[in-house]
């Protein structure tokens, strides 16, 4: 009775929680504290109060007047003998109660339970009562749902103050030989009766009572006496409970075979055995009543206690049982054998048991013989078992003609493909989630599925070359590893679609185009990478929340579901928060977006250099530039400047003579200027030939100026001038001839024999003479600074000019 007393907690306790708050004080543990009585300092928020293994003998009024809110409290296994009436006047909500194994003396006077008008589930039983009987002030209890109690004796009446509640449990606790009056239960109005058994003696008229007032009746606890059971339920002309309940029971093999036959020829429809133990089990097979109204047959957690029987007669009894709905679930069987007729059974549950691949299947001639004789079954559910072949299992079924639903889900089932599978034809809905099946799981699937779950396998990409799924609606390929939405040309009635935490960065949307009928898409909790190939998918999120996309596809879990991945500046955030601009992704409209402004900016510079000769005023800075660079920069060697009298020596054609006169020399040699100029006129030494003339000049200059223009290149001086200017810029540096472009001068006009300035001009920089006035004070700034330098043996008389 103590596991029973603990159940009933555990449930109460979850209905609880389930209605209180999530403040942790709601939840107060003080059980097994050794308290002699209830604590003063209870919280006042709390919901649920565990009180139980203590030493408290009574409850006093205002015991709880700081717990307003309580809903739960569990005084059970203390040595509780009073229970002042008043105690839970301040407890308004108080739903559960268990008082369960104390000292308490008389059902009759549980003045108490007249402030618990909104008990929901109350629990007696193991207390010292002697009589059933249940006083005035259980009455009072109008919403209660379970009641849990037990006495020496019941009587007639006992129950009357009851009689006006429909309850949905009522739990007899049955005491070591109980006194048991027929028709003391006929005042309970209960959907389900339950006999808790502490020793094997059934009173018959207590069984008898229970089948003929209760549409349920659960035997709980039983040891024995199955035999006088059978014998009742045999002997009996009506019954009219239609569900009965066998739990926690230890049972003979035999005494099990008969008693479910007695049953099987009752009027009685659902039989259901849990947490069942079977003793001497069978070597041959047990015939089965085949006439019946039996309806379900379950059995669960059954477990057979001996080593050596014949498993094939303990298989053969169940599967020929002739139910509609069969179910042996969490018992470790491993393997089920085929009816030995054409069975009724609609629906058959074989859930977490230990069944391999030869299920239903026999040996004749050292050959696997497949089942026939489960024509009528329409739901198969094999869920969590041993099974690994999925083209072995389809050749078991493949005799199930009217098979439509199939759950062969938490296994581990491969497919290699290599095989064809053998399905029947009317399977329409097929559960394979949890396994261990690839792509090539598309090969092998019947052609009539309308849903079909491969949730939690090893998919990564749904293959366009296969048969199609011509009824396929719904498809959960949730917990895989697709990296993209699968086409729909296969599935052209598809209208779910589930995705759910796979391995998608950014989902291809166009391929939805190929879903037509497509209705709900769950792409949720999958690594997305927020770049500009998700743009489309965010787009249908938003649309799908504002019911404006084009698709109609309800996208689930949006926007909660769904987070970026990556990159890492924007992990954690919702898609629906991310902002991914249209230029950034569009490469020719971005490239537009940069090109033209630059384009524009570049044709306006263009047409501002060209109206206002930019270009030249930045090519002369930049020569002028460079020739203080090299005076600053060059280390002239004293010796270099030994002899030297002038800045510069001037070559030019007399033709040129005016501008040369009336330009050069003023610019160059005016006061202020600082420069000294070697000319013909002034220079020349009479008496020396021009030769001699030349040669000296150019030797005593630190540079030498040319004059370009169609004239010089005419000139047989200048020609001679600048062969020895061009052998003394081999002696002093490159810098020492200086260029002047008095006019355009191509190099077509340029002769032959002029070799060394059509080389110089193509490796050289020179200045040009500008047309526009404008420009003439930039030019003169440039030669100047191309020409000045610090000579020592300068004539006075050039720098005082």
């Amino acid at each position: 009775m103590r596991h029973m007393a603990a159940v009933f907690w555990a449930a109460s306790m979850f209905v609880g929680l389930q209605k209180s708050a999530s403040s942790p004080d709601s939840i107060v543990d003080l059980s097994s504290r050794n308290l002699s009585s209830v604590p003063r300092d209870l919280p006042q928020t709390a919901e649920v109060l565990d009180l139980s293994c203590n030493h408290i003998h009574q409850l006093h009024t205002g015991d709880f007047k700081n717990t307003m809110l309580l809903r739960d409290l569990n005084v059970s296994w203390n040595s509780l003998e009073e229970v002042d009436p008043e105690t839970f006047l301040d407890t308004p909500l108080l739903e559960h109660l268990d008082l369960s194994h104390n000292m308490l003396r008389n059902l009759s006077g549980q003045t108490y339970l007249m402030h618990t008008g909104n008990l929901l589930v109350l629990n007696l039983t193991s207390n010292k009562f002697l009589t059933m009987t249940l006083g005035s002030e259980f009455s009072s209890l109008l919403k209660l749902e379970r009641l849990t109690v037990g006495a020496k004796n019941t009587s007639n009446g006992d129950f009357k103050n009851i009689a006006k509640i429909k309850l949905q449990i009522l739990t007899l606790s049955l005491e070591n030989e109980p006194g048991y009056e027929a028709g003391s239960l006929k005042d309970v109005h209960s959907q389900r009766l339950q006999l808790a058994y502490i020793n094997p003696t059934i009173d018959l008229d207590l069984i008898g009572d229970a089948l003929s007032l209760f549409d349920e009746l659960e035997l709980i606890n039983l040891t024995g006496g199955y035999i006088y059971l059978s014998k009742q339920m045999s002997e009996r002309a009506e019954i009219h409970t239609s569900h009965l309940y066998l739990t926690s029971i230890s049972i003979e093999w035999g005494e099990l075979t008969q008693y479910v036959n007695t049953v099987l020829r009752t009027s009685i429809t659902h039989l259901s055995a849990s947490d069942v133990t079977i003793y001497k089990p069978p070597y041959v097979d047990t015939k089965v009543t085949q006439t019946t109204k039996l309806k379900s047959f379950t059995v669960s957690q059954a477990v057979v206690k001996s080593f050596f029987f014949a498993q094939e007669a303990l298989y053969n009894f169940f599967i020929n049982i002739p139910v509609e709905n069969m179910a042996v679930i969490e018992t470790s069987i491993i393997h089920m054998t085929c009816p030995k007729s054409q069975s009724p059974i609609l629906q058959l549950d074989f859930s977490h048991c230990a069944l391999s691949d030869t299920i239903f299947s026999g040996v004749k001639d050292q050959e696997f013989v497949e089942c026939k004789n489960l024509g009528n079954l329409r739901k198969l559910t094999l869920r969590s078992n041993n099974l690994k072949n999925l083209q072995v299992l389809s050749k078991r079924m493949q005799h199930m003609m009217s098979l439509q639903h199939l759950d062969l889900s938490f296994n581990s089932i491969v497919y290699d493909g290599l095989l064809e599978c053998m399905w029947p034809e009317n399977i329409t809905n097929l559960n394979l989630s949890s396994n261990r099946l690839s792509d090539s799981i598309f090969k092998c699937l019947p052609k009539g599925t309308e849903a079909l779950d491969l949730n939690n396998n090893k998919i990564s990409v749904v293959p366009q070359s296969i048969f199609k799924l011509e009824n396929l609606s719904s498809l959960n390929l949730n917990a895989n590893r697709l990296r993209d939405l699968p086409v729909c040309n296969t599935f052209p009635v598809l209208s779910e679609l589930l995705l759910r935490s796979n391995s998608l960065h950014a989902p291809s949307v166009d391929r939805l185009d190929s879903c037509p009928k497509l209705k709900t898409l769950d792409v949720s909790n999958n690594p997305f990478t927020c770049i500009c190939s998700l743009r489309g998918f965010i787009s249908l999120g938003i649309k799908s929340e504002n019911r404006k996309s084009h698709t109609g596809v309800e996208l689930l879990s949006w926007p909660l579901g769904y987070y970026c991945a990556y990159p890492g500046a924007v992990r954690d955030s919702t898609l629906k928060d991310i902002r991914i601009s249209l230029v950034s992704c569009n490469s020719g409209l971005l490239a537009a977006t940069i090109l033209v402004p630059a384009v524009v900016m570049i044709m306006t510079v263009m047409v501002m250099c060209r109206h206002w000769d930019v270009i030249w005023y930045m090519g002369m800075i930049w020569q002028w530039t460079r020739a203080k660079h090299r005076a600053r920069t060059r280390e002239v060697r004293p010796e270099d400047l030994v002899n030297v009298e002038f800045h510069a020596f001037v070559s030019y054609s007399q033709h040129d003579a005016d501008w040369v006169t009336n330009s050069l020399f003023p610019n160059l040699e005016g006061p202020g200027r600082g420069l000294s100029i070697c000319h013909h006129e002034q220079n020349f030494v009479p008496g020396k030939t021009i030769i001699e003339n030349i040669i000296c000049c150019v030797e005593k200059s630190r540079r030498c100026v040319f004059v370009l223009s169609a004239n010089f290149v005419k000139s047989e001086w200048c020609h001679y001038e600048l062969y020895f200017a061009s052998h003394q810029r081999l002696a002093q540096g490159s810098d020492s001839i200086v260029l002047v472009l008095l006019e355009p001068l191509p190099q077509y006009l340029i002769p032959s024999k002029y070799y060394q300035l059509k080389s110089m001009m193509s490796r050289h920089t020179y200045l040009e003479w500008p047309q526009d006035r404008a420009k003439h004070r930039l030019f003169w700034a440039n030669l100047r600074a191309a020409l000045q330098a610090d000579l020592p043996n300068a004539p006075v008389t050039e720098i005082q000019e």
